[in-house]
């Protein structure tokens, strides 16, 4: 498989998921423009994809200024747009009881709102190369879980929107899926609220609630955005892929309660 010639954007490249994508597309010969909050992070994966290095955009999703910079610094500097990796997100516990509307806000501004504000912005250029969208979403966003109902919300509403838009685009050659992983260890949990022992105790709990007895990890799937990235996939579009170990089709009664 190769992506040679193909130029992408991912966003929340600066660790976890999003890191681990830009360096195996670039082994596959992509043309990277990653984006992030944290500059230096962003550098040390530039520097971890080789020659030649991903065109750099530091900015906050949730800043509706610079989510148009990315784009717009993109196009200026490749030219082109072929592919656009939605993966940046935010994770943060809470129930219908306990979450806030501010929580509400910044897991929707991110996991949500921006998404809608990118693909949008990235759209005009994805019709001209008959480009595609890989959104990484969640198992959550296609099973419910407890104490974790904003993010699950937003990841359903990335699910749905992945299915609305690959039929508005369809016509023009545009493919849209999702990405939907089980667990996988990032810092995406960092800021949950969690210790770092609970949130070791969290994740070998997790093992059990995958088929596979075991979390998965960010290269398989970066290696599935991949997949779907390329032509190989070039008859798939409107899927929500789930790479979780099979734990979408684990029983009800395995779904734990999350760690607070």
């Amino acid at each position: 498989m190769s992506l040679s010639k193909k130029v992408i954007l991912i966003t929340g490249a600066s660790s976890g998921i999003g890191a681990e994508t830009a360096i195996h597309l670039a082994q596959l010969g992509a043309s990277l423009s990653i984006t992030g909050r944290n500059k230096q992070n962003l550098n040390k994966v530039a520097e971890q994809c080789g020659q030649p290095k991903p065109f750099v955009v530091v900015g906050d999703l949730a800043n509706e200024n610079d989510v148009k910079n990315i784009i717009d610094s993109t196009i200026k500097h490749y030219g082109k747009l072929d592919v656009l990796v939605n993966n940046a997100g935010i994770f943060e516990l809470g129930t219908i009881e306990t979450a806030s509307l501010e929580q509400y806000d910044n897991i929707f501004n991110v996991n949500v709102r921006s998404v809608f504000q990118l693909t949008a912005l990235a759209v005009p250029q994805l019709i001209k190369t008959k480009g595609n969208i890989v959104n990484v979403s969640s198992v959550y966003g296609l099973r419910p879980t407890r104490n974790n109902l904003a993010y699950c919300m937003s990841k359903a509403a990335l699910d749905q929107f992945t299915r609305c838009v690959a039929l508005e685009l369809g016509s023009r050659q545009v493919r849209v899926n999702s990405v939907n992983p089980g667990a996988v260890q990032t810092n995406l949990f960092r800021n949950c609220g969690m210790s770092q022992e609970q949130r070791k105790i969290f994740f070998e709990q997790l093992k059990e609630l995958h088929a596979l007895g075991r979390n998965g990890d960010a290269l398989e799937i970066a290696k599935t955005i991949a997949f779907l990235a390329s032509d190989d996939a070039s008859f798939i579009t409107g899927v929500t892929l789930s790479v979780d170990g099979g734990m979408h089709a684990m029983p009800p009664s395995i779904n734990m309660p999350l760690l607070v």
